[in-house]
């Protein structure tokens, strides 16, 4: 370690960790072995970074050998109390805000900001700008592109049946934002379910069929009412 690391008290960080230039690391944080960690960056109080998961013993999902070590770029803030799984990679200039849970396998595209108390589940691939507020939750093998919009309270599903009948095994299947997508506040997403380019849903809509492009769809069911009005597309943006 350099001079141009500040460590705050009862920091634990674990063997070949990698660090760059001028990182501030506060209280009580962990970083487990193998992570890498780039230049710039800041990582508040309580941060856990690596954590290896941990599998229920009723868990269907297979169990996991040791995971590769989690990879956070330049320019990266990391909240307090978040937690970022091993095998997990963030890249650069990414915001994470406090008590954020980013899970395996996951990656963050370059200049997202990740809200307070976001969840995003294991295997899941977040584009470049986007914006993912306060308590939504992005379900596991979801996809969103670049420009992608999440409001507060978001849930997104993957489980058809709900965790009971044998036919859900081999089924799951995350939600799919393409780029510019855009989904408002406590909006509920089922499984498989895409929103197309510039696809935008209203706040409290539940989305049952596929969003067309640039469509607005509002309801529970969720069905079209208008086009997006031409000043509110992603590429006629300044």
């Amino acid at each position: 370690m350099t001079s141009s690391i500040q460590l705050g008290q009862n920091v634990i960080i674990g063997q070949n960790v990698v660090l760059g230039e001028n990182i501030i690391i506060g209280n009580n944080v962990i970083i487990y072995d193998g992570t890498q960690i780039g230049n710039n960056v800041i990582i508040q109080d309580n941060v856990v970074i690596g954590k290896q998961p941990t599998r229920a013993k009723a868990s269907i999902l297979p169990e996991t050998k040791k995971l590769p070590p989690s990879i956070i770029g330049n320019g990266v803030t990391i909240g307090t109390s978040s937690i970022i799984y091993a095998n997990a990679e963030i890249a650069d200039e990414v915001f994470v805000a406090d008590l954020a849970t980013i899970r395996e396998r996951v990656v963050v595209g370059e200049r997202t900001i990740v809200g307070r108390g976001v969840a995003i589940e294991n295997d899941c691939k977040v584009g470049s700008r986007c914006k993912l507020e306060t308590n939504c939750y992005i379900t596991a093998y979801s996809e969103l592109g670049d420009h992608v919009f999440i409001a507060p309270c978001v849930v997104t599903t993957n489980d058809n049946f709900m965790g009971r009948s044998k036919e859900r095994f081999g089924k799951f299947r995350g939600v799919t934002v393409q780029t510019g997508g855009r989904i408002g506040a406590n909006a509920t997403v089922l499984p498989g379910k895409v929103i197309h380019e510039d696809g935008t849903v209203a706040a409290a809509s539940v989305v049952t069929k596929d969003v067309q492009k640039e469509d607005l769809v509002v309801g529970s069911p969720a069905k079209k009412i208008r086009n997006v009005p031409e000043n509110q597309l992603l590429r006629n943006q300044g």
